[in-house]
């Protein structure tokens, strides 16, 4: 008797230390469009122990499905991970498809690095399904990690409006909240690419936290630390450095910010390594779908909550500051291998 309770006593005080032998890594569906930034964000994700990337869906956006899926099986197997990827939407729900920005991500979508056609291939399976069967599979335990426009969560949604209630969390890479957008003056790239998606999974009841432009320009990526990256990392260093000079590039047009670039989909993923890096507000989201306003996220004040449309809809987050120092800080860390 009295041994057990001094082993569970150890237990307790091990775990409470944050001894990494008892933490177990969150279950994570990575749902990207690789562009740079995405693929940044994928290698980062491989990297940090705290995840385990149990899938990776494809979707229109920064390129292609097509070139997107081909990037994203590229970056798998230049990981040497066995992760399955899966194939989505190729086209919006109902807004008309917009033209990939090459002129920000170059023709292949990697700054035009021109990668090898990859021997992995994608599962047959299409990316909402799989997001369904996985979250049954896993009730309460899977995180979807969103860094690019929402078709595959609406799509998913559609399909079966009862795993919002089995989701972990949705972090998403998304909406410009109290800064002008990068798209338009008011919408964000990932909203914009499909806003009537994006606004079913606003208005679908799951713990959801946006991690928009108010902070995600906030954290910069200089040549500096790409260097050090290349360095110290001998799995994906090279690989990073190299997509990230067509980034910068076009980012030197941009005041403000000189041979470096804004961290947005990888600022998503420290989100979920550490939140305590951001401080959020919460209220109901909705999505403006159409006119000039089209892609705008628009969070309801205390005075607005029970005005037609946000009343009665689900209480989301919205990342607004951020620890820019802290965050690049552990960027570093866990890119070197040293989390």
């Amino acid at each position: 008797m009295y041994k057990y309770i001094a082993y569970t006593f150890l237990i307790t005080i091990a775990i409470t230390l944050g001894g990494k032998v008892f933490s177990q890594p969150s279950k994570v569906i990575i749902d990207c469009d690789p562009g740079i930034d995405d693929a940044l964000a994928l290698c980062l994700a491989m990297e940090s122990p705290k995840f385990e990337i149990i899938g990776i869906t494809t979707i229109f956006g920064n390129t292609t499905l097509g070139q997107a899926t081909k990037n994203a099986l590229n970056i798998v197997e230049l990981s040497q991970m066995d992760i399955p990827i899966y194939r989505g939407a190729a086209y919006p729900m109902h807004a008309p498809l917009k033209p990939p920005p090459t002129i920000v991500h170059g023709e292949d979508g990697l700054g035009n690095i021109h990668l090898a056609k990859p021997t992995l291939k994608p599962k047959g399976k299409p990316a909402a399904q799989f997001i369904v069967d996985m979250v049954n599979q896993y009730p309460g335990e899977i995180t979807i990690l969103a860094v690019g426009p929402l078709t595959n969560l609406a799509q998913a949604i559609k399909l079966q409006p009862g795993i919002a209630q089995k989701v972990k969390e949705v972090v998403i890479m998304g909406g410009a909240f109290t800064v002008p957008g990068n798209t338009s003056p008011v919408s964000e790239a990932n909203i914009d690419s499909d806003p009537h998606a994006a606004d079913i999974v606003c208005t679908t009841p799951w713990k959801m936290t946006f991690i928009p432009l108010d902070v995600t320009m906030k954290v910069k990526i200089d040549i500096s630390l790409l260097a050090q990256i290349r360095e110290k990392n001998e799995k994906f260093g090279t690989f990073i450095y190299d997509i990230s000079q067509y980034y910068i590039n076009f980012y030197q047009n941009i005041p403000g910010i000189e041979k470096g670039f804004y961290a947005h989909d990888p600022s998503a993923v420290m989100y979920m390594v550490d939140p305590t890096l951001f401080s959020v507000e919460k209220g109901p989201v909705r999505i403006a779908t159409e006119g000039i306003a089209a892609g705008q996220t628009i969070m309801a004040t205390k005075a607005h909550l029970y005005k037609s449309p946000w009343k009665g809809k689900p209480i989301a987050s919205a990342a607004l500051k951020v620890d820019s120092e802290k965050l690049l800080e552990s960027f570093m860390s866990i890119m070197a291998n040293n989390p």
